[in-house]
């Protein structure tokens, strides 16, 4: 039984083997037959491409041939396609033959062993190893080829060695080539080719391009590095500002390290009878071009700042983007809202630049403290029709700018909205070219992301709040006052190019320069120009006497305006004043003045351009904690008497001839019995002019230094021309002030990220980040995905 079953496992095993066997025999055959019908084709195709080859040939001696000329002999194939026909017949000999198909079939066959013979290529390596170290130096290869090769064409030129020896040491191609087209050359003196394109121009043509290809890469000029002297030229005209050095002590000390080198460079270009470059005077000027022509030689480019933004914008289509971004906006009347609303809106109407307002958006709880008549908007697109509407109806024009919002908080200790988040991240990287920080100091207390001076090519800040005033009404104000002085320094110093302070009233601030850059509402203007016309026709044009108008918050003058007139109650017997406001300290104000039984008749705010306020003459504005008040600007511009302090907020408008200031309180007396005993005069066009935003744009334009930048010119760098190239000075070059502002910058970044450190500086607790419902109002991403952290 078993060895059946051991025969039958040996047939089945037999029959399996033969089987394979079996197949693989048909498959080899299968195979054999496919490259055979492959060679049939492969020859089918060689014998058309023979066809095609003799038709080329036939048409050769029409295509090539040379067009007649008179005294010249009739037209001639042209001699290298005559000496190819040979070469090509005998190639068809070969590929015709009846043995063809059968060679290639050996050679596919699979007992053919392909046989690769490497030799020559050991023993070019060889050859190169033993030249040298055991390393193979290819550069010292390739210079020897075109060594070779430009031999070659050199003998063409009639250069370097005999004929005779150079021919021998050519390979054969490369001679039959030079003998083809020396001949060519010979017989093509006179005759003319292709559309009255000569033989010798087509020869010198491809002469020159052989020329261009085995010539040497010309030797850069390179420049040579800075010297110790300029180096040191340099650190101390950098470093001079820090260590209180004055400036003409510096540029002493820069002129004499640089006349060295100066009259050096003068002696050298004199015995090499150059002309000098050096012949301007100005040591700085040359300093700068010399260290630019450095870095540019090296293709250093510095931005400045730790933090580099590769995505700046680039004024590809001819117009900037402008970013106007503010702390409040309407329907908060205060300062901060609606002024930048009209510089966003009188900047786009220039059409010169993109303007986007970035206004913050607060949720419904904060919109209910902070917003008056119970306004509440359910989405930023119900708020911005609001603004646009408001806007539109005062300025009489339709304003083409964008409206962004970030998220912010309302903080009731400072009666102020904070931002929440990196307000930054706003502004698309497309878009950030210049950024006017409304408020900067208030906007970066607690900034906690992108350095706008990083993000931006130009920021300019404009300061409207004298902060260290309201400070130091509050407990223990001198003390919070002179921290808040070093930070406000500290942030501006670190966020700003430039800042620009309304008046003198403020903290000088580094980089600032003080000049008002706010304009009256139109509509005043109007009110203004029809009171001058009904005075004209002699009709009275003021019917009503003096007036208040602010929020009803201690420190916008009301403590001034209490104290003024219970102090001088008797000499002000049978005056009245009417005020007009709202504010968290209505009730105490109100409370005082009766208890000092004040002629003070108070009333909710209104609107300053109310139809109410126009028959009132005199307005009356004691406040010293503004920095520049819109409201006497507004009085002013209606064609009112003023009575204000001597105050350097109100610098600005005491040209105006309506405006009356006083230092005393006998004086503010006399400046109020003036006012209502006379009438005011009307407004002259200058002065009205002046009062308008379109004056206050041009003044902005000028004094932030953004004209340049609106104008298109990159970066605001002035070019110097050198060696008839334009070297930029100042954008390349690394300043010892910017590192110090980026240091700055930097700390001011690690701290406000402590929360610890910001809710001991009075920050709202959880605003380094927007919250939820952040969110959900303004279709945003979670903190978390927008800046995630990446852990080990």
């Amino acid at each position: 039984m078993v060895n059946e079953n051991q025969t039958s496992s040996s047939s089945s095993a037999f029959s399996f083997i033969s089987k394979g066997l079996q197949g693989v025999r048909d498959s080899a055959d299968a195979d054999l037959q496919l490259m055979r019908d492959r060679a049939s084709s492969f020859k089918n195709l060689a014998t058309s491409f023979d066809r095609e080859l003799e038709n080329f040939f036939n048409s050769a001696s029409t295509s090539f041939s040379v067009p007649a000329i008179r005294s010249t002999p009739p037209p001639t194939e042209i001699e290298f396609v005559k000496r190819l026909q040979p070469k090509f017949s005998e190639f068809r000999r070969a590929y015709s033959s009846p043995n063809f198909s059968k060679k290639v079939l050996e050679k596919w066959s699979p007992r053919t062993k392909i046989r690769i013979d490497l030799s020559a290529i050991r023993n070019a390596i060889v050859s190169e190893v033993e030249d040298g170290d055991g390393t193979i130096d290819f550069d010292r290869v390739r210079r020897r080829n075109m060594i070779k090769f430009r031999e070659f064409w050199g003998e063409w030129k009639g250069e370097g060695e005999g004929e005779e020896a150079q021919s021998a040491r050519d390979w054969e191609p490369v001679r039959a080539l030079k003998t083809r087209l020396k001949e060519f050359e010979r017989r093509s003196s006179s005759v003319e080719i292709f559309g009255g394109f000569k033989k010798s121009e087509f020869v010198e043509k491809v002469k020159s391009s052989l020329k261009a290809m085995c010539k040497e890469p010309e030797e850069s000029k390179e420049v040579p590095p800075l010297d110790v002297p300029e180096l040191l030229a340099s650190l101390v005209r950098q470093s001079g500002p820090l260590l209180g050095v004055r400036r003409d002590i510096c540029d002493k000390i820069v002129e004499s390290l640089c006349s060295k080198r100066k009259s050096k460079l003068l002696l050298h270009s004199e015995s090499a009878g150059e002309s000098s470059v050096l012949g301007n005077d100005n040591i700085n000027d040359e300093l700068d071009l010399r260290i630019a022509s450095v870095l540019q030689s090296t293709g250093h480019c510095y931005e400045g700042g730790f933090w580099k933004d590769q995505t700046k914008h680039d004024p590809s289509d001819g117009k900037r983007h402008v970013a106007i971004v503010t702390t409040a906006s309407l329907p908060w009347m205060t300062g901060t809202a609606v002024n930048p609303l009209f510089r966003a809106a009188y900047l786009a109407q220039s059409a010169k630049q993109y303007v986007t307002l970035v206004v913050p958006w607060l949720c419904k709880s904060d919109q209910e403290l902070v917003y008056p008549n119970n306004l509440i908007f359910s989405s930023p697109e119900e708020q911005e029709i609001y603004i646009r509407s408001w806007l539109e109806e005062r300025i009489g024009f339709k304003a083409d700018f964008k409206i962004s919002f970030y998220p912010g908080k309302f903080s009731k200790e400072r009666r102020s909205i904070i931002p929440t988040g990196d307000t930054s991240q706003f502004i698309s990287s497309k878009d950030a070219d210049i950024a006017i920080l409304e408020e900067p100091e208030h906007l970066n207390w607690y900034h906690h992301g992108r350095r706008w001076t990083d993000k931006f090519n130009h920021v300019v800040g404009i300061v409207h709040t004298n902060y260290l005033e309201y400070i130091k009404r509050e407990k223990n104000g001198a003390l919070q006052a002179f921290f808040v002085k070093h930070i406000n320094n500290w942030v501006t110093r670190a966020y700003c190019h430039k800042v620009l302070r309304l008046s003198a009233a403020t903290q000088d601030l580094p980089k600032s320069v003080v000049c008002n850059v706010h304009g009256v509402n139109p509509k005043f203007l109007k009110i203004g120009e029809r009171v001058a016309a009904e005075r004209e026709l002699g009709q009275q044009a003021f019917s009503k006497g003096a007036y208040f108008l602010g929020k009803m918050v201690w420190a916008k003058g009301y403590r001034e305006l209490i104290d003024l007139l219970a102090k001088n109650k008797s000499d002000l017997y049978g005056f009245n004043l009417d005020v007009f406001g709202n504010g968290e300290d209505a009730h105490e104000v109100q409370s005082t003045a009766k208890r000092l039984d004040l002629n003070l008749n108070f009333q909710k705010g209104r609107d300053h351009a109310d139809d109410s306020l126009h028959g009132y003459k005199v307005f009356i504005n004691p406040s010293v904690s503004d920095v520049l008040c819109t409201a006497t600007a507004e009085a002013l511009a209606m064609g009112k008497f003023v009575v204000c302090a001597d105050h350097p907020s109100n610098e600005f408008f005491r040209s105006f001839p309506n405006c009356l200031t006083y230092k005393t309180s006998e004086d503010f007396v006399a400046k109020v019995r003036e006012a209502l005993a006379s009438e005011p005069q009307p407004l002259s066009p200058e002065d009205r002019y002046n009062l308008s935003w379109e004056a206050a744009t041009q003044r902005f334009i000028e004094y932030s230094e953004i004209d340049r930048f609106l104008n298109n010119n990159e970066d605001g760098a002035k070019g110097s021309r050198n060696d008839g190239k334009i070297i930029k000075k100042s954008a390349s070059l690394p300043s010892l002030t910017e590192m110090v502002d980026g240091g700055l910058a930097f700390g001011h970044y690690c701290l406000t990220g402590n929360e610890f450190l910001r809710l001991c500086t009075g920050a709202i607790p959880k605003t380094r980040d927007y919250d939820k419902q952040h969110c959900k109002d303004l279709n945003l991403l979670p903190p978390q995905v927008e800046n995630p952290i990446y852990g080990w």
